[in-house]
């Protein structure tokens, strides 16, 4: 496979855990880890996140093969396992660690995801408004090692 259909991707969807597993399932995602990012803290660790005073959000940075996958497809599962109304919120997870983010690596990511959420706002298919960050990559952490690839650790399937 040809390195140059390697790209990274990163999105913020609540509790990493979860979002790890599903991305996982998608054929052409090569690998995922979870993290922090978008604070202001340098290596965070998941206590120090876990206060909110950091300013990082958990997420999962992937690679995937363009040639299998495409952004767009990320970009649907992204929407469709989270609620991307629900301010710094999923479920029962407050605080902005768990804010539904996108973070972008260029700019055909960042009109990529400008449109899908503007399309998936115009569909009404969430009741409230969209509340979706979309900002540039910062800097990844990733999570300590106990996290990764939690699900698959634990044989857990949600992360409640």
């Amino acid at each position: 496979m040809p390195d140059n259909k390697l790209k990274k991707a990163m999105f913020g969807a609540g509790c990493f855990w979860g979002v790890q597993y599903n991305f996982d399932q998608v054929k052409g995602v090569v690998e995922t880890e979870v993290g922090y990012a978008g604070g202001h803290t340098e290596n965070p660790t998941y206590k120090e996140v876990c206060t909110d005073k950091t300013g990082h959000a958990e997420v999962v940075h992937l690679l995937y093969d363009s040639g299998i996958v495409s952004y767009e497809e990320l970009l649907k599962v992204f929407w469709e396992n989270h609620d991307p109304t629900t301010l710094n919120r999923q479920g029962p997870d407050r605080g902005s660690q768990y804010r539904s983010v996108i973070f972008y690596y260029d700019d055909e990511q960042k009109e990529l995801a400008e449109k899908s959420k503007e399309e998936l706002d115009k569909s009404k298919k969430f009741m409230g408004q969209i509340v979706t960050e979309i900002v540039k990559a910062t800097q990844f952490y990733k999570a300590e090692e106990y996290h990764q690839k939690y699900f698959e650790k634990t044989g857990q399937k949600v992360c409640h």
